[in-house]
């Protein structure tokens, strides 16, 4: 690890096992009163955090993770995603901007920020292009990743 912040160290160790896809190892980073929120899935618990890494994890078999930036103490990171996106084929180059706050040497919040605009464009071709800016699309988009999560979860 390259600083002696345990919040930095901490988010580098979570975002090297997320370049890894070890789902297991990121659960480790996780305090288990965490809240997770971006604009695909809100309000996630422990589990359903937890669960959402390892079902992208597993799903991403291109994926590829760089931590762009991180500040001093680990509280802000800026971070790219490459991957194709499993339900389209198509190729997703995503920037996010994330917050952390700590409890216990662990991650207690955690919040990813993206455009889903420029996201839904990517990952979903003309149905992103044409709808992606509308919120009622963003909610579909979100009911539609809360049902994959709860399959996934009910299969493993």
């Amino acid at each position: 690890m390259s600083s002696a912040n345990p919040n930095k160290q901490l988010i580098e160790r979570f975002y090297s096992a997320f370049g890894a896809r070890n789902a297991v190892e990121m659960a480790r980073c996780y305090h288990p009163d965490v809240k997770f929120d971006d604009p695909a899935f809100i309000n996630l618990d422990y589990l359903k955090v937890c669960a959402m890494w390892a079902m992208l994890c597993e799903r991403g078999k291109d994926l590829r993770i760089e931590l762009a930036e991180l500040d001093a103490n680990g509280s802000r990171a800026t971070w790219v995603a490459h991957y194709t996106f499993s339900q389209t084929g198509r190729r997703v180059v995503n920037q996010i901007s994330a917050r952390f706050e700590f409890k216990e040497g662990l991650i207690v919040r955690h919040i990813d920020y993206f455009d889903f605009y420029r996201w839904s464009r990517q990952a979903l071709g003309l149905p992103g292009l044409l709808m992606g800016w509308s919120n009622a699309f963003q909610r579909k988009v979100q009911a539609k990743a809360l049902h994959g999560l709860t399959m996934f979860m009910t299969r493993n």
